[in-house]
């Protein structure tokens, strides 16, 4: 009876989750179901899992709309149906063909009209959808022909009155209106909840053709879906012979180029592999990525091939990766086995300047109906669900600014903020809209729109309606291509070395750098900032406690930073056993003999399945669920207590005490989505290292690549402060020597019109185009006559210098500016400008200040560059001790003067704490903790320079300085407004700081965990 069932996947309207509409009708006894999500399919896989384990027959359907109008209710006969409303839904979606209002000729599809939309005539599988309040509308002798066609409606959109007063408030947000601004046609009916079948064929009982029609449509419908069918595309080639040909051709040649002829261990690895690859049905996948990264190849792109996919030395062979891996003992199995669930995915980094031609590429090569991204379901986010629900009652924004920035129990307790406060927690995991994966696409070998309807977000390629974990239900595996700033630094460097120094830097070569003597001793001290995933301050800090000065250590830490192994308190263990090898006892006898590499510590996703076999007995299929778990993935993340049942009852099979087993698991499950497979880090390590080879021997080159690709972890201002360290000059930017990027000239830096922050995108690039088409401008009146700008666009490049080459200073320029543009309008510019000749104006002597440059530089690209922050201090003192005496003083306080980079928010058990990165008066990088008591009273005050007071605690050669009193120190005003003294400290408040926030739990101290010391 319940043709027409929302779940929350109706955005912004339906109030219950798949889950929770299965268990309601279950309840009531209810034996068939049609779930009709509006515009989408998103939720039918899952729903039909979940009809079935409650013995409900599932049916599936589409409810379509436009613009909020219900126009009919499409129910699929059999799965073919979806398709064919797939199809229809993205025509709508993709190509703008508008929905109409009588449905389409569908072959294996119902269509239900509302009662205020029912065509002239009805065809054989068309119905009239009569809700039981409008029975006494057949009174009407133009329905009561129509009965021998009508079939039972009653929708169903939420369970409760608070959950209909929620979807009141879900519309309120859709339609950016307020609630009591709200018409009937914008909600749904108060009846559409579920009731018994026995109540609803009660109201129909007058109609018992209505009820038996209603029953044949159910009846004649089926959801038939094979979940253990593979749905990617099968064949790379014709077959699947040619396919396992191909591959074996491309590995053989790529194991003679890799490790040269007769290598026999490698050639045993290879034959290994392919054998399985084969078995599993996997060559096509193999060769799809193959071709892709051959494709990228011939364009000259960089790519890395990383995470599991890395174990594999065929997709080292091939080209897909670039990890050896005999060299670091990585196994196949961790990538492919026979007892895997589910296929992998390669996942494969390109520049995020080339990362669209690869997609575009692989939409054309494989064609636009088999390849789509995955969608993705955004949640209303703690934020915006304060935010938008606020807005619905009609809070004001200083109200909803003031809820979003507080934890709810600071919040007021008026009665309409705690109502807010019930529908807020009502909205948890909501889904409030449809987005684009940030890497997965599908290639599938039927059509993709048989599986789903296809939507265009702003990005302009085409998404499925569901996400990743459903793809992987219905195996649509997704292969993962991804973006990085790091590959665009490291290529554009390459580029700028064979520019600047006519030098061709093979930087693919990974032996150029992985052991280079000088790239280690950088490593060694930390001195990264810039290179590709080493460069934040807790990963040059971990470089610095470890001495990390070889590839196997920088593998490992790039692991150990991840939050499994800091959370489950093994990072700070893996530094001391790493400085003290022989100073500490091993967990179990099973540790040591499987991660003596690690000093008995799981590092790597390897390490954890191995300690769950080996020391916890768990079968294999429990070891992938915990790979799963590792990865990422939601509903595996949810099985880990599963696991963990099995896990203590095997090891207490086992013998294994019950403390060292909850320790043991207690490790285990901290790696939950957060750690790295041991290729992955490998991976990772080799880009690093190739970022570190080019900023040790091409620091200034390295450095102009950093900033025209948006830097890293830190701002541009940062990058630019390192490039000075590494013996530029930077000059701001220039209309006769600036780029639209910034660029490299010997050693002089001059910075790109795109770091102007008021200048237009557009006006950049036509001053540099104006310029190469006809020359350097000689004056401001010449620059004046080519370029279309206006007075406010002219000031902007006036205060910065960029026409400096004219010898004026910027007072005199800006009122030749403004007098040349007086009355000027902008159709007029040839004949004004260019036939008349311009007239000359004696003006005063203008005198700047000293400064007033630096203040023009903080307000138009956000920090002074023709002096130091210190300069602008209005003290000369420049502190009692400098960074690079800072292990003489462990355990002494010391007093600094220093100008704030970054600080990073991270939990305790006593409060919040921060981490602060710092420079001081000679430009050199310092750390400091900041603790809650400290905090209290000497909090931090913005961007600028402190005055900190402080003990430094060394921590295996690395000095950090504990924080016991700091005070922000004064700058000086601004002399541009010396005779407006309320402005003199308004720029000052531009000052920026990077400011990082953590919500995870604090990690567990050192005597939380129970760790056995050698002591001799």
């Amino acid at each position: 009876m319940f043709l027409n069932c929302h779940s929350f996947h109706s955005l912004r309207y339906g109030t219950l989750s798949v889950k929770e509409l299965v268990e309601e009708a279950r309840n009531l006894g209810i034996k068939e179901l049609v779930l009709t999500d509006i515009n989408t399919i998103t939720a039918i896989y899952d729903f039909k899992k979940e009809c079935e384990n409650a013995g409900i027959k599932p049916v599936a359907g589409i409810e379509v709309r436009k613009e909020n109008r219900l126009l009919y209710i499409a129910v699929a006969k059999e799965f073919s149906g979806i398709g064919e409303m797939n199809k229809v839904l993205t025509d709508y979606n993709c190509h703008g063909v508008e929905l109409s209002e009588r449905a389409p000729a569908l072959k294996n599809v119902f269509i239900v009209y509302p009662i205020d939309n029912i065509p002239l005539e009805l065809k054989e599988n068309e119905y009239v959808g009569i809700r039981e309040e409008e029975l006494n509308l057949l009174i009407r002798p133009e329905l009561k022909v129509l009965i021998p066609q009508m079939v039972i409606l009653h929708p169903v959109t939420f369970s409760t009155k608070k959950q209909y007063n929620l979807h009141k408030i879900l519309r309120a947000i859709d339609n950016n209106t307020l609630l009591s601004k709200l018409t009937d046609v914008d909600i749904c009916k108060k009846s559409e909840y579920f009731k018994s079948e026995h109540l609803i064929l009660r109201g129909f009982e007058r109609y018992p053709e209505i009820v038996q029609n209603t029953r044949n449509l159910i009846n004649n419908c089926s959801f038939e879906f094979d979940f253990e069918k593979v749905r990617n595309k099968q064949f790379y080639t014709k077959s699947k012979q040619s396919d396992v040909r191909l591959l074996k051709r491309l590995a053989y040649l790529g194991l003679e180029k890799r490790y040269g002829k007769n290598h026999k261990i490698a050639k045993i690895r290879v034959d290994k592999e392919l054998k399985v690859i084969d078995e599993l049905n996997f060559c096509s996948y193999f060769l799809i990525t193959w071709d892709i990264v051959r494709y990228s190849n011939r364009m000259g792109f960089m790519h890395v091939g990383r995470g599991s996919g890395a174990n594999s030395i065929v997709s080292y062979c091939i080209g897909i990766t670039d990890i050896c891996p005999l060299e670091l003992d990585l196994y196949f199995e961790r990538f492919l086995n026979l007892n895997r669930k589910s296929p992998p995915d390669f996942d494969v980094d390109w520049s995020w300047q080339n990362r669209d031609m690869i997609l575009e590429y692989i939409f054309k090569r494989y064609g636009k109906d088999h390849v789509a991204f995955c969608g993705t379901n955004v949640e209303f986010k703690y934020k915006s669900r304060f935010r938008e629900v606020g807005k619905t009652f009609g809070l004001p924004k200083d109200e909803l600014d003031e809820l979003t920035k507080k934890p709810m129990e600071a919040h007021e307790t008026n009665s309409v903020v705690q109502t807010i406060h019930k529908y807020v927690r009502l909205m948890e995991k909501f889904p409030n809209q449809r987005s684009m994966h940030a890497c997965g696409i599908l290639i599938s070998e039927e059509p993709i729109t048989n599986y789903s309807a296809l939507e265009m977000p702003p990005k302009g390629f085409p998404i499925v309606q569901f996400d990743m974990n459903v793809a992987e239900d219905i195996k649509l595996e997704k292969l993962d291509i991804l973006s990085q700033r790091g590959l665009g630094t490291i290529k554009d460097t390459v580029d700028l070395i064979r520019k600047t120094r006519a030098i061709d830097v093979d930087i693919r070569n990974t032996k150029l750098s992985k052991d280079e003597k000088k790239a280690n001793e950088f490593l060694a001290v930390g001195r990264t900032i810039g290179c590709f995933y080493i460069e934040s301050p807790a990963m040059r800090g971990l470089l610095r406690r470890l001495k990390c000065d070889n590839y196997r250590t920088l593998v490992a830490a790039s692991s150990i930073i991840r939050p499994g192994v800091a959370q489950s308190g093994m990072m700070r263990e893996y530094i001391f056993r790493h400085n003290h090898p022989d100073q500490f006892e091993y967990f179990h006898p099973v540790f040591e003999e499987n991660l003596k590499e690690t000093y008995g510590i799981m590092v790597y996703q390897e390490d954890v399945i191995k300690i769950a076999q080996y020391f916890g007995g768990l079968t294999h299929a429990d070891g992938d669920i915990l790979r799963r778990a590792m990865s990422g993935k939601e509903r595996s993340i949810e099985k880990l207590n599963e696991v963990k049942t099995n896990f203590f009852n095997s090891c207490k099979d086992q013998g294994h005490s019950e403390a060292l087993t909850a320790e043991a698991f207690r490790q285990i499950r901290s790696f939950a989505g957060y750690s790295f497979c041991k290729a992955h880090s490998a991976s990772y390590a080799v880009e690093s290292y190739q970022s570190l080879y080019l900023k040790v021997y091409y620091p200034l080159e390295f450095m102009v690549s950093v900033i025209n690709n948006q830097g890293g972890f830190y701002r541009t201002e940062v990058y630019i402060h390192e490039a000075k360290m590494s013996g530029g000059n930077i000059q701001v930017p220039c209309v006769n020597s600036s780029e639209f990027q910034t660029t490299l000239k010997g050693k002089e830096i001059f910075l790109g019109l795109m770091l102007l922050e008021g200048l237009e995108t557009k006006i950049a690039h036509a001053i540099v185009e104006e310029r190469d088409r006809n020359g350097n401008y000689r004056s401001l009146e010449d620059f004046i006559k080519r370029i279309p700008i206006g007075i406010e666009t002219i000031q902007i490049l006036i205060f910065i210098g960029a026409f400096r080459f004219t010898g004026r200073q910027k007072n005199e320029l800006l009122v030749k500016a403004r007098l040349l543009l007086v009355n000027f309008k902008p159709e007029n510019r040839g004949l004004m400008l260019i036939e008349e000749p311009v007239q000359e104006f004696r003006l005063p002597e203008l005198k700047r200040e000293n400064f007033e440059d630096a203040f023009d530089e903080i307000e138009l690209i956000g920090f002074p560059v023709s002096c130091s922050p210190f300069d602008l201090l209005k003290t000369k003192y420049r502190g009692s001790v400098f960074v690079k005496d800072l292990l003489q003083y462990h355990k002494k306080q010391v007093k600094m003067l220093a100008y704030l980079i970054a600080r990073k928010h991270v939990p305790t058990q006593k409060g919040q704490m921060y981490f602060g990165t710092w420079i001081d008066a000679n430009g050199d990088y310092f750390d400091t903790a900041h603790f809650p008591d400290s905090l209290k009273q000497y909090d931090f005050q913005g961007g600028g320079c402190y005055l900190l007071l402080g003990t430094v605690e060394v921590d295996y050669h690395f000095p950090t300085i504990t924080i016991h009193k700091m005070a922000k120190m004064p700058m000086i005003p601004d002399p541009r407004y010396s005779y407006d003294k309320e402005k003199q400290y308004d720029i000052h408040r531009q000052i920026r700081e990077d400011v990082s926030m953590t919500s995870r739990e604090p990690y567990p101290q050192a005597h939380e965990i129970a760790l056995l010391r050698k002591f001799s």
